[in-house]
């Protein structure tokens, strides 16, 4: 549940987009690119100062800060909505999901087993892409039901009540408040829940800066840090901006035909989270990783230079070639170091600030020279993803079935 929350504030900006763009008069691709940027800015601020956190108070009271700071991000957006408080808003917001994140995977690590993690980041993974797949659809649900040309009074009493607090010409702010009400939601469970405990003497603990200065000296952490740096790039760059890369070369509809592409996008990224699992339990997971590389460079060649009945069909499949490259780069990375894993979570957690960077990138040489072109920047992040599968060597490779045994047995 709690991966279901964070993907559905974090992955809502793409089809978000066109809206902002239109509601807040922005001239350009570039000021909404800052929007991702104030957003995925707060991981690289916030990764490494939790993992601290958590080794002077425990898990417990950095998810509960995780929940109250994106709460009170979102509450102050849906009250005063314009363009500098949605920059606020993504700031805020993303301080809180850097906390939680920092917390739940090393979390993740411990309950399920080292040898078990790529699997068990993958499950993670799965919850992320069906929030991720459905926000899409309730965005183009509220707006379509509280657009002053549509909006019946009466109909609805949750409706009604998101008109009354909604400004009628920016009825996609209405999601803000249903997201609040996520964030209450998950506040109060956190309050209830146990929580268990790293123990703060193990290698899981966030440590001091004696370790961070060990992990920062060591090649390693560099090269994976650049890995999550590029997926996020990588899957950042392509949800933000496929809805309006179909408005603007195939004149689909953003709040409607755009959304959905996007829905689907990670919709698909959830199907590939099941396959992902099953491979992963019959292939080492730096051959799924190459080939879904590959898989991912063919696919959007194909979505970048094909006709519109290609290109939304192979624009959504890049979220099922990419679902995988996550888990496995972040399984790869904790599974390559011998301790300090939780401070290493850190380092890698503030890598995601990638979103901010990928995105703002993209929009700049769009706006100089065509979104189209400017999504080809995208290639760099692939190209270097796929080489972490050539040259990775985890001290535990992920656990798979054995088909040898059983051919010596019989």
């Amino acid at each position: 549940m709690y991966w279901f929350v964070i993907a559905s504030i974090t992955n809502i900006l793409g089809p978000l987009i066109p809206d902002i763009m239109s509601g807040f008069n922005l001239s350009n691709l570039a000021l909404a690119g800052f929007i991702p940027t104030f957003f995925f800015i707060s991981y690289a601020i916030m990764s490494i100062p939790s993992g601290i956190l958590i080794d002077r108070f425990g898990e417990k009271p950095v998810l509960l800060a995780g929940f109250i700071m994106p709460l009170c991000g979102t509450l102050i957006f849906a009250c005063f909505p314009s363009y500098p408080v949605l920059l606020l808003s993504c700031f805020i917001v993303g301080l809180g999901m850097a906390m939680l994140q920092t917390v739940l995977n090393p979390l993740q690590r411990v309950a399920g087993g080292e040898e078990n993690y790529a699997v068990v980041a993958q499950c993670a993974q799965f919850m992320f892409g069906i929030a991720s797949f459905s926000s899409p659809f309730v965005y183009s649900y509220l707006v379509s039901r509280l657009n002053p040309s549509t909006y019946v009074a009466g109909e609805s009493f949750p409706i009604d009540m998101l008109a009354k607090v909604t400004p009628s010409e920016l009825p996609w702010v209405s999601l803000y408040w249903i997201f609040s009400f996520l964030l209450l939601f998950m506040l109060i469970s956190v309050v209830v829940t146990r929580i268990p405990r790293i123990d703060p003497e193990s290698s899981e603990s966030a440590s001091r800066r004696s370790t961070y200065k060990e992990l920062f000296g060591k090649k390693i952490v560099w090269l994976y840090f650049l890995g999550i740096f590029s997926y996020v790039c990588l899957e950042q760059g392509i949800s933000i901006f496929m809805s309006t890369f179909f408005e603007q070369y195939h004149g689909l509809n953003p709040q409607t035909e755009g959304a959905s592409l996007v829905g689907y996008f990670w919709g698909l990224m959830t199907v590939g989270c099941i396959i992902g699992i099953i491979l992963l339990r019959l292939f080492d997971s730096r051959h799924v990783l190459i080939g879904s590389g590959i898989a991912t460079s063919i696919l959007l060649v194909l979505a970048l230079t094909g006709p519109t009945h290609l290109s939304v069909i192979t624009f959504p499949l890049i979220g099922l070639s990419i679902s995988m490259m996550f888990s496995i780069i972040f399984s790869l990375a904790l599974n390559s170091v011998s301790n300090h894993h939780g401070s290493f979570a850190g380092i890698l957690c503030s890598a995601i600030a990638g979103g901010a960077v990928g995105p703002l990138l993209l929009s700049w040489i769009s706006d100089m020279y065509g979104l189209r072109n400017g999504m080809f920047i995208l290639f760099v992040f692939i190209l270097y993803i796929l080489s972490i599968g050539i040259w990775a060597r985890p001290l535990i490779n992920n656990k798979t079935v054995s088909f040898r045994l059983r051919k010596k047995r019989n």
